[in-house]
């Protein structure tokens, strides 16, 4: 285990609000479910600046290409407001979101997140039988080093470019964490 995985667990582990998070999740026993992405990263840099940010939504994906309905997604999203109200629940099943690009089908929830738009929102975590899983297919390298680039689908490719170069203006990151190194 590298130390940027254990610091990642050291985070969670310590979060009770991701921690009540991860459980409800779980409970769904969504196939390849995994907390993704935006919740995630937040916490890591809250973490490394000391500091509290709101929690805009709470990404849920997984995997079923049984059922690619957005019906489906939306029934998640109501049950996990159920089971923890006052939270906004963005849930998104791979098998459907390679449409969004224009990508190649998803097979996993791995090959979903690697084809987010940059290196620090790639990460999901999960919980399995209070095991806490990390997958992060670009490491959490630049998570921790507060370096936000694109993901190596969004480099390669013209169009995406421009995608995530818009998102990084959207988000503004620098007015909340002043010594991110956003490259564009």
């Amino acid at each position: 285990m590298t130390s940027y995985e254990s610091q990642l667990r050291q985070v969670i582990r310590s979060d009770n609000y991701i921690m009540t998070v991860l459980k409800v999740v779980e409970c769904l026993n969504l196939n390849d479910g995994w907390v993704a992405a935006g919740l995630i990263r937040n916490r890591v840099w809250d973490y490394l600046h000391n500091e509290t940010t709101i929690i805009n939504d709470i990404d849920v994906i997984y995997c079923d290409s049984h059922d690619i309905s957005l019906e489906t997604e939306k029934d998640l999203e109501e049950k996990l407001e159920t089971l923890m109200p006052t939270q906004l629940w963005s849930v998104k099943n791979q098998a459907r979101m390679h449409l969004k690009n224009d990508f190649n089908s998803f097979k996993s929830s791995y090959d979903g997140v690697a084809h987010f738009p940059e290196t620090p929102t790639a990460v999901a975590v999960r919980l399995h039988q209070n095991d806490l899983m990390i997958m992060a297919p670009y490491g959490l390298e630049d998570l921790f080093e507060k370096i936000v680039k694109p993901t190596p689908h969004f480099l390669n490719n013209h169009e995406l470019q421009s995608v995530y170069s818009e998102r990084m203006k959207v988000k503004k990151w620098k007015e909340t964490w002043n010594d991110l190194l956003i490259n564009i």
